[in-house]
């Protein structure tokens, strides 16, 4: 992994902000689908994707590729524009998001897209989708990674801990979860539904090696990736802090929006703010 200089940071930046709006156009023009999760994951996947994973967009197949599994499928949405200005297809494809027989389904298809690595649905089964994946790498003498993108909702599954209790006890240091701890869920805030904390001393106690973060902070996102590769006989888990609806102002913290449907007045204002960077810069457009 190079190191991340600051003129790679405002590459990222400006990915970053295009992601966020082309992620709210899909979703304005497709009439539903989730929206605070893709927005606060932004910085995250275009880390991943233009600085951390080795992947080839002409060879999605490629095997020395890492594997990037997104386990709280819903917010596909920023994986798509991600992968679309990664080279994976054509950004156009993007308006047919949740259309009938589009290959952008409103959760990831892994047989529909070249590029995506599993089937989502089920919240909490992700994680040992990636387990399953990092134990036959391990088997096959690989060098590659597998990285498993979790909400911090999810981590109310059974399923997620049986996973990470495998993971532990197989020390898997081919594996780095990161968990969007934006603190929301679709009915509520997280510590109010069912608290999580302490998030952390919960995976160290199973033998996990816990990092956390500010999860809009290249710096940050891109060194704890690099320490994860270099942790040994543990798997890893990076706590990113994260604000849902980043980049709209009416929308951050504000729990309605894991999933709901922009108002006309709503879906102007919010490509307004992610074109300006809510009002910093000023649009093409004005």
């Amino acid at each position: 992994m190079n190191h991340l200089h600051e003129e790679k940071v405002k590459f990222l930046e400006e990915r970053a902000a295009q992601i966020r709006h082309d992620t709210i156009e899909m979703v304005i023009n497709a009439g539903s689908g989730h929206v605070a999760g893709p927005l606060d994951m932004a910085d995250i996947f275009a880390t991943l994707y233009f600085h951390v994973l080795k992947h080839d967009p002409k060879k999605p197949d490629w095997e020395e590729r890492d594997r990037l599994v997104l386990s709280n499928g819903h917010i596909c949405p920023v994986q798509y524009t991600t992968m679309a200005h990664a080279g994976y297809f054509l950004p156009e494809e993007l308006k047919t998001l949740r259309q009938f027989g589009t290959r952008l389904q409103g959760h990831p298809h892994r047989t529909a897209l070249p590029g995506i690595e599993t089937t989502s649905g089920p919240l909490g089964s992700g994680l040992s989708q990636a387990v399953g994946m990092a134990i036959g790498l391990k088997m096959d003498r690989k060098l590659n990674q597998v990285f498993c993108l979790m909400s911090d909702g999810e981590q109310e599954a059974g399923q997620t801990w049986e996973a990470a209790m495998l993971a532990g006890k197989l020390q898997l240091d081919n594996l780095t979860g990161i968990i969007d701890r934006n603190n929301i869920q679709i009915d509520g805030m997280t510590e109010d539904i069912m608290p999580l904390e302490p998030l952390r001393a919960k995976y160290e106690a199973f033998n996990w090696h816990v990092l956390e973060i500010n999860g809009h902070d290249f710096h940050e996102i891109a060194n704890a990736c690099e320490e994860a590769r270099a942790i040994y006989e543990k798997p890893v888990v990076i706590i990113a802090h994260t604000i849902p609806g980043k980049g709209v102002d009416f929308m951050e913290f504000q729990y309605p929006w894991h999933s709901k449907t922009f108002k006309p007045e709503e879906a102007t204002s919010a490509l307004a703010q992610l074109r300006t960077l809510q009002g910093k810069i000023t649009s093409e457009h004005e």
